[in-house]
């Protein structure tokens, strides 16, 4: 569907498909129930995209949602990892650390992801030292910072692990996308929407 689509569109819908990727499949190899995935690129570069991840899940235990809340943040961190993974088949599958941090800290359509992470990982320190003295500024932070790269370690290796079926169903979406038409001006956006159904389908799954 995408053999008329402009180099750059495709170049950037790819990144974006990854992105949505690498949350639905690490979203799977966690534990999570996933729903189906969307995509919308316009010719000027604008994007949208989704992927539909269930968080009702039981928790019966402290242990339990420090597990929850570690799993959480590295699906929300595996997006911006699998956004970096390069597309060519012959290239090594390796995230992109700096360029991964810049897209959650940067203004590329992530940030929604970094502001959930960066609450999770508050509550989540919280529920590890709830002995903490609020005026510990200095330790606060390097405890946040060690649950940081903690968590940002365990996502790569996942992400970098599971690169193959990211990259693989990432193609599949932009491959699938459709020049949307529009009454009354000229069409300049394309869009997907691959269902729960249809991706259970798909042979990376």
């Amino acid at each position: 569907m995408t053999r008329k689509m402009p180099p750059a569109v495709r170049d950037h819908a790819l990144q974006i498909a990854h992105h949505e990727m690498g949350h639905y499949v690490v979203a799977r190899a966690l534990g999570f129930e996933t729903g189906g995935v969307t995509l919308t690129v316009t010719k000027d570069l604008r994007h949208q995209g989704g992927a539909s991840i269930t968080l009702v899940r039981p928790i019966s235990s402290m242990e339990a949602m420090k597990e929850h809340l570690e799993a959480r943040m590295m699906v929300l961190l595996a997006g911006a990892m699998a956004q970096t993974l390069p597309s060519k088949t012959s290239a090594a599958k390796r995230v992109d650390k700096p360029k991964a941090t810049a897209i959650l800290k940067g203004g590329q359509g992530a940030e929604q992801d970094y502001a959930k992470i960066r609450e999770l990982r508050q509550l989540l320190r919280n529920i590890l030292y709830p002995e903490t003295n609020p005026a510990a500024c200095d330790s606060i932070t390097a405890e946040l910072k060690a649950i940081n790269d903690r968590l940002w370690l365990r996502a790569q290796e996942i992400v970098e692990a599971l690169a193959e079926p990211i990259t693989e169903l990432g193609e599949t979406l932009v491959d699938r996308m459709v020049l949307v038409e529009q009454w009354g001006r000229p069409a300049d956006t394309y869009e997907v929407v691959l269902t729960r159904e249809m991706l259970e389908r798909l042979k990376p799954l």
